[in-house]
């Protein structure tokens, strides 16, 4: 029988193949949300960037309905605020009593004009002049029905914060159970040179009555519009 030799060994080790490098994963580009919904009582702050002189706008859009027309009129929603200065100034912001406000001085708030049917696409907008945010302490962005809905659900209406930088924050007006006049919409208060919006969605009877829920501490007379 033949007997089988003995293999030798090779004196060279095998090769190994290399161990191949795995690149660390991409970062994700995640994009900052275009807008953001504030709830009622929460806080959210502006967050500016780039120009501290960056203007802050207010905007508000309502729709006019068939429910919502009394007598053939349209829904005629008014946008106006209440503002504190820090050297203790107070007033308000509004088309009513042709209270325009200012953007180059005092109170640095400025109401671009009224909107009476709700036809107009970009609605009614304040701006504030964001060269002069230190000098602002608060603002109370409010809403009043001057004629034509029969209640709140008619008109929807929703305020839109906006400021280059930031998302625009959204404050609905999805209280619908209030037959009283005027809402109280959301809070603008100073904290570093940038504001917080708190949504706060409250109804009063007048705009007496919102002023002493808020201590602001104005006096109001009845008017028209011309």
């Amino acid at each position: 029988k033949k007997k089988s030799a003995p293999q030798k060994k090779s004196s060279t080790p095998a090769r190994k193949s290399p161990t191949p490098i795995i690149p660390p994963p991409a970062p994700m580009n995640i994009s900052p949300p275009k807008k953001i919904e504030v709830n009622r009582g929460e806080k959210v702050n502006i967050r500016r960037r780039g120009s501290s002189s960056s203007e802050i706008s207010i905007n508000l859009k309502w729709k006019k309905t068939g429910a919502g027309r009394v007598s053939g009129k349209n829904i005629d929603l008014d946008l106006c605020c209440l503002y504190e200065l820090q050297d203790g100034e107070i007033g308000a912001v509004q088309a009513l009593g042709n209270l325009f406000g200012s953007f180059s001085s005092a109170p640095y708030i400025l109401h671009e004009g009224d909107d009476r049917t709700g036809n107009v696409s970009d609605g009614e907008t304040i701006r504030v002049n964001g060269k002069f945010i230190r000098k602002i302490r608060r603002i109370l962005i409010f809403t009043f029905i001057y004629s034509g809905a029969t209640n709140w659900s008619d008109a929807q209406g929703v305020v839109t914060v906006k400021c280059p930088g930031s998302p625009d924050l959204v404050v609905r007006m999805d209280e619908y159970g209030s037959r009283k006049n005027t809402c109280a919409v959301a809070l603008l208060e100073n904290v570093g040179d940038t504001f917080s919006v708190e949504k706060i969605v409250r109804f009063y009877k007048d705009s007496q009555e919102m002023d002493d829920a808020f201590d602001w501490g104005l006096e109001w007379a009845r008017g028209k519009k011309d």
